[in-house]
């Protein structure tokens, strides 16, 4: 009996496969099929890709067959024990995987250096290490507007260039130093936030995430067009980098090297700057977690679960809201400030809306209002792009034309719809409670509104 109904379902697999073999070779015919490049006599000729093509059409044909005869049926048990069983990682794997990451961020250059020398570990620290540090920090600021509050802001990256600017402008008018004008930044920021918090007190939801929208590209094509003061698309270079307690990072007789013995190498200001990264994504971590334990955060989370009742309760629904604004927007400030001393040049290019929907999505996966979820998300999602940067031997296999890192966008997308399917309200989908009665219980993502928790 089981032999016979397997092969139905078998068979409803293969077929199942064969049409989303179809519907992807429709759909990517004209995107990976086809390119066109520029000949010599600088022409548009047709080239055809139809070896990338079949192997893209291939895999996603495996992975819904894949999907069909393995995930289906687990996620249909899985749902079956879900009323006996709490959705949540267990207290002792939260308690063993906290100071593990920790050491292992703080140790990460030296194994770093160890692995790839003085030459190759520039590349990890800074591309990997700082990049993904500076998304988790981005992710952490937004998760107290969208995880704890439960306001959708698509405008986030808007109070990034607000610190970015703020840095770059008053470090170059000003000749202030990084030490100053980091806090300086976050606390513009935090006021630029609390400006968008004043028109959107009564919206919620879609209209809510049309606003903030609206603000982050206002923002965005103010700095476009004020060219006397940002200087327009052409963007704001030689930004001074930060010191170590004034001593700067250079070959000079004063620099960091001949002060302190050292052979001059770039490599000392990359791990000075990624230890600063730390610290802010630290410094972010702890103020999250203590204003949880606060009143002002336990008004974030009520405010989240329902307003009206919030409301009920005598919590100013007016001062929550702009509070989870201004705090969301300080730390993205203090993160733009260090993007800006970083980068040493900034340009309205690196703030569109496309890294406020990145830095919305890695809140998303990592499950809103979980602080690991959200660190978690940002290592898979900034780190695995990177990391496609490195797969040039796939060239050997699709051709001296295939780019991996262009199909980015594409990988997103599938996580994303991949985790909507397995766990769609995130890696970490339940929370504990910041305030308990007598015994801390750990509580489930289906009994919580919206799956917010």
């Amino acid at each position: 009996m089981a032999a016979a109904s397997e092969r139905p379902a078998v068979a409803r697999a293969l077929k199942d496969a064969g049409l989303t073999a179809l519907m992807a070779f429709g759909l990517f015919l004209p995107l990976i099929g086809f390119l066109t490049v520029s000949n010599i006599r600088n022409e548009l000729v047709l080239q055809t890709r139809f070896r990338l093509l079949l192997t893209v059409v291939a895999i996603i044909a495996g992975a819904r067959l894949f999907f069909t005869l393995v995930i289906e049926p687990w996620s249909a048990r899985r749902r079956a024990l879900a009323s006996h069983r709490p959705l949540a990682l267990p207290r002792s794997f939260t308690r063993i995987f906290t100071p593990f990451a920790i050491g292992f961020v703080l140790v990460y250059p030296i194994i770093a250096l160890a692995g790839a020398g003085f030459s190759g570990a520039a590349k990890w620290i800074d591309n990997f290490g700082i990049q993904v540090l500076i998304y988790i920090m981005l992710g952490w600021g937004l998760n107290i507007v969208v995880g704890l509050a439960g306001l959708l802001d698509l405008g986030y990256v808007a109070f990034y260039a607000v610190g970015s600017y703020s840095y770059a402008l008053l470090a170059l008018n000003f000749g202030f130093s990084f030490w100053i004008l980091l806090p300086l930044a976050g606390i513009l920021s935090a006021f630029w936030g609390i400006l968008l918090g004043f028109p959107v007190l009564r919206l919620r939801g879609d209209y809510l995430a049309i606003v903030t929208l609206a603000f982050g590209e206002i923002i965005r094509i103010i700095l476009i067009n004020w060219v006397d003061l940002t200087n327009g698309y052409a963007g704001i270079s030689s930004i001074p980098r930060p010191t170590f307690f004034g001593i700067p990072f250079n070959a000079d007789d004063n620099g960091f090297a001949a002060r302190f013995g050292f052979e001059f190498t770039p490599m000392h200001r990359i791990i000075f700057l990624y230890y600063v990264i730390v610290a802010l994504a630290l410094l972010t971590a702890y103020v999250t977690v203590r204003l949880r334990r606060l009143p002002v955060g336990r008004a974030w989370e009520a405010l989240r679960e329902d307003e009206i009742a919030c409301r009920a309760l005598g919590i100013n629904t007016t001062n929550t809201k702009l509070t989870a604004f201004a705090m969301g927007a300080m730390f993205a400030g203090f993160a733009g400030s260090f993007f800006a001393a970083r980068q040493g040049f900034i340009s309205p290019e690196s703030f569109t809306f496309l890294e406020s929907a990145t830095i919305l999505s890695i809140v998303v996966l990592g499950g809103m209002g979980s602080q690991i979820g959200v660190a978690i998300a940002a290592v898979f999602m900034i780190g695995g792009t990177e990391i496609m940067r490195e797969l040039d031997f796939l060239k050997r296999i699709f051709g001296d034309t295939f780019d991996p890192t262009q199909y980015r966008m594409l990988l997103f997308g599938f996580a994303m719809v991949v985790i909507m399917i397995w766990k769609p309200r995130g890696l970490i989908s339940s929370r504990e409670p910041s305030v308990f009665l007598k015994e801390r219980k750990v509580i489930s993502s289906e009994l919580v509104k919206e799956g917010h928790g």
